[in-house]
Parts: C-alpha cells; sequence; structure tokens
C-alpha cells in the first residue's frame, strides 16, 4: 500500500470572510457570538425564523463571526504558502455555495468568487499539494432556505446539481479526491448545520423533515458522483460522517445492545447508504417507531445504488459511552454530548482524548465497508497563548504524537488508510462554538472571539513539529 498522506484542513465559512466581495448571506453568517456559557454551543446552532431575521437586520449589535472568518480571502496565498513550507501531501479546502451563487438561483456564477478559487486551487496544485474539496461544507444560500425550505425540497437538488456542475467542470483536473457533502449525518445531530432547518420557536426539528432533507442530501451525491464519471474527472470520490467511536458503560447486555442501536443511527447509517448504495435494514423499524414517511422512488434507489462513493472517510475527535442508565455524567463532543469515561482525560470544552479510539474507529470503518479510508477531520482544539511571536502548544504536539502512532499502526494492521488531515491547520473560528478561543491550528491568526486583532500569521512550535514528522514519514518511504 502506498505511504499515508498528511495533510490539513479549513472550511470556507470558518476561513475565509470576504462577505462584502459579491458573496450572498449563507446560514453559518446567521450564527452570531454568545459568550461561552453551559449551553452557547447549543443555542449556536439552534436558528428560529426571528434570530435569523435579527442576522439580516444591519442594525443589530451582534457579532457573526463567520461573515469575518480568519480572514483567508485576503490571506489565501500567503497561507498557501505556508502550507507549502509546512510540507503538506494534502489539503482540504471547500468551497462558498453563496460566493459563487449569492442566492443559489443565478444562472451565472459570481465573478470574484471564481477568481478567488481559481487561484487558490491554482497555487496549491502548482506547489503540489494534493486537494480534496468539499463541495458543501454545512453553509449553503440563505435564500434558498427561506424560498425553498432548504434541503426538504428536491428543488434544492437541483440547484446544489447547477453549483456542483460548475465546480467540478471548471476546477475537475485539478482535482484529487471529491467530497460532495461535509459530515453528512450531522443532518440528524444538528440539523440547522447539516441540513439548514431552520428550528421551530416552541418545538423540537420533526423526524420526518430531517430524514427527507438527509434523503435529498443523498441524491445530490450520487447525482454528483455520477456527473463526475460521466465528465471522466480523476479525482476520487468520497462520503464522509462523523464518528464517535462507541463503548458501553458496562458489560451489560443492556449498555451493549445500546451501543449497536446509537453506531447504527449515528455512525453507520448515512455511510451505510453512500457506500453501499441501500437503505440499510434498520432504517425501516426507525422509521416506523419516529414516524418518518416520505416516499423513496425507485429511480432514487437505482441512483444510489449505482453511484456509490470510491473511499470513506470521518472525522474523530473523542470517543463516546453507551448507556441505557438515567442521570449519568456528561460530556461534550463533536456534535453530540456523552457519559464521561473515568479512564480519559478531555480538552478544555470536555471533549474526551482517546488516541487508541481512532484506531479503533479506522479498523471498524475499513472492516463494514472494505473501502480506502481517509481520516478527514481530527485535532486538539485549545486556548493558545501567544508571547513575544511565539506559541508554545506541547499539549497539541503529545495530541498528534499519540494519535499518529495509532492511524500507522491500523495501517500496520492492514486497514487501507489513504490520508490523515488536521482540522483547521491554520486557526479558524470554532464551528461548534463561533468562537476563536477555541484553536486547532498549527498556524495561530492574530484575532479574539468578537473579531479584533491583527489576524498576522504565527507558526506555533507544532508547526515545526508537524513538518518534521511529515519529512521523516516521506524518509521512510523512500527506504
Amino acid at each position: 500500500m502506498d505511504r499515508i498522506l498528511w495533510g490539513g484542513a479549513t472550511s470556507a465559512s470558518q476561513y475565509e470572510g470576504g462577505f462584502t466581495d459579491g458573496k450572498g448571506m449563507d446560514t453559518q453568517d446567521c450564527r452570531p457570538y454568545l459568550p461561552r456559557t453551559s449551553d452557547a454551543t447549543t443555542a449556536t446552532r439552534l436558528l428560529t425564523k426571528k434570530l435569523i431575521e435579527e442576522a439580516k437586520d444591519p442594525s443589530s449589535d451582534k457579532f457573526y463571526p463567520f461573515r469575518k472568518g480568519t480572514k483567508g480571502y485576503e490571506y489565501g496565498l500567503q497561507d498557501v504558502d505556508l502550507f507549502k513550507e509546512l510540507g503538506l501531501d494534502l489539503y482540504r479546502l471547500s468551497i462558498s455555495w453563496s460566493r459563487l451563487y449569492p442566492t443559489g438561483e443565478e444562472e451565472i456564477p459570481n465573478e470574484k468568487g471564481v477568481e478567488y478559487y481559481d487561484k487558490i486551487i491554482k497555487k496549491l496544485h502548482e506547489n503540489g499539494i494534493k486537494i480534496f474539496l468539499t463541495i458543501n461544507h454545512y453553509a449553503m444560500p440563505l435564500a434558498i432556505v427561506e424560498k425553498y425550505r432548504g434541503w426538504t425540497n428536491r428543488k434544492t437538488i437541483d440547484l446544489y446539481m447547477r453549483f456542483s456542475k460548475f465546480v467540478m467542470a471548471k476546477w475537475g483536473d485539478l482535482i484529487d479526491f471529491w467530497l460532495p457533502f461535509n459530515e453528512i449525518n450531522a443532518g440528524y445531530f444538528s440539523p440547522f448545520n447539516g441540513v439548514s432547518l431552520v428550528k421551530n420557536e416552541n418545538k423540537d426539528y420533526a423526524y420526518n423533515d430531517v430524514f427527507l432533507s438527509l434523503h435529498n442530501q443523498f441524491v445530490a451525491n450520487a447525482k454528483t458522483v455520477k456527473l463526475g464519471r460521466e465528465m471522466n474527472l480523476p479525482g476520487k470520490f468520497v462520503a464522509m460522517v462523523s464518528c464517535f467511536c462507541y463503548y458501553p458503560l458496562t458489560p451489560s447486555p443492556e449498555d451493549n445492545l445500546e451501543l449497536v442501536k446509537d453506531e447504527q443511527i449515528n455512525q453507520w447509517y448515512c455511510m451505510d447508504i453512500l457506500s453501499r448504495g441501500e437503505y440499510p435494514y434498520y432504517a425501516k423499524p426507525f422509521f416506523k417507531k419516529h414516524d418518518v414517511t416520505f416516499e423513496i422512488s425507485e429511480e432514487d434507489r437505482r441512483l444510489l445504488k449505482n453511484n456509490t462513493v470510491d473511499i470513506v472517510s470521518f472525522s474523530y475527535y473523542s470517543s463516546s459511552i453507551c448507556t441505557v442508565q438515567e442521570n449519568s455524567s456528561q460530556t461534550a463532543g463533536n456534535l453530540v454530548v456523552t457519559t464521561k469515561n473515568p479512564y480519559l482525560k478531555a480538552s478544555e470544552w470536555g471533549w474526551q482524548i482517546d488516541p487508541i479510539g481512532l484506531r479503533n474507529t479506522l479498523n471498524k470503518v475499513y472492516d463494514r465497508y472494505q473501502k480506502p479510508v481517509i481520516v478527514a477531520e481530527n485535532g486538539f482544539g485549545a486556548h493558545d497563548k501567544l508571547d513575544n511571536g511565539e506559541i508554545h502548544d506541547q499539549y497539541r504536539i503529545d495530541y498528534f504524537k499519540e494519535h499518529f502512532d495509532q492511524i500507522i499502526k491500523a495501517k500496520e494492521e492492514g486497514v487501507d488508510v489513504r490520508a490523515y488531515m488536521a482540522w483547521g491547520i491554520i486557526d479558524i473560528v470554532s464551528a461548534g462554538s463561533c468562537e476563536m478561543d477555541k484553536r486547532y491550528g498549527v498556524i495561530y491568526v492574530d484575532a479574539d472571539n468578537e473579531g479584533h486583532g491583527s489576524y498576522k500569521r504565527y507558526k506555533k512550535d507544532s508547526f515545526e513539529w508537524y513538518k518534521n514528522f511529515i519529512n521523516e514519514q516521506r524518509s521512510k518511504n523512500k527506504e
């Protein structure tokens, strides 16, 4: 097997900014920064029509951090120079749908947006950095949500295909990996982020809306794969879910059965459809239990079956505990809360640190799908202190060391691991908490939670460590 590609990742909404240069408002532009409290992260993901109207009001006194990002729209070419110096094999970026199609319904894309991506993509390619392109990373034009109720409407599939077709036609020869949808199972855990559902003021999200929206994303995904193959694009097509590496709290049969059920819907459901091409057996009883009743046409079933992805990928930050016991002690995680694991340490944000969980997940994913695997996101969010132009982040280096060791061991065990991408390779606004304090990068950006700062870039200690690690891996491969 070929050596693992070592890379880094960002998303357009968290990184770019450039809100006023022909870009339309998207769903992430509506999420305000809220000072951290016990429910701040949840509150920023539960947007109602009232909160969206407030976000559209120019006189609102709230700060909307995704409109500024970390100014990648201004510094992007300089950042590619840093990625080259770092020695990245691979860079994952996303395209802002509303930067190219401000309302989603334009016939011709925004020229300034095309120009921006053209420069970035070509410079990456010229510098020998492979490109992993996420077509849609959470954000979509707000106008589609307001006019069509987003992914509940099949019209959105057509609008997405106009967007994806342009992207593939414009840059198809330069892209190595295509990801139609980021963390597609987020639609279940975080419906506003994942499928752009606006929350009713006094009600929970309707299961039918969530799973109908997911189905329409599955169809859009399959159509994108089909079109890309008809265009003979050289890049491989990838599906991605967020993985949580579940453990039972106790050896009890009940906790172990709970683990099976949680894995099915939370972790495997979306990937089963995109990688295997059909709805899994457990979907039918789940739909019956939750009154999910949308129709799936035979044409859709054929489309899904005939256009599965080449590679499976996932994000992994921490493991989770399953139990039927009530009142268990809870802690945070990516997209979900979980029971605390007494055997693990946690980050300042409560995310439990479990390197072996990543190896477990690599083995499980490869065993289940028998397709090459990519770790599309992983990293350590922490407070970083800028001290005389230096950032000493040994905690991030330790995190990388422990996780990279487990990835290499999984490869040695026979898992076909193709690539790893460190999330937020340069500091970006946190998607979960809408803050800058939670930093993942090996490159520091001088900005605070409210958008103040020079936005100057500084290399952290982890920059040099990761650079040396990548060079060592290349040398070993030549031996």
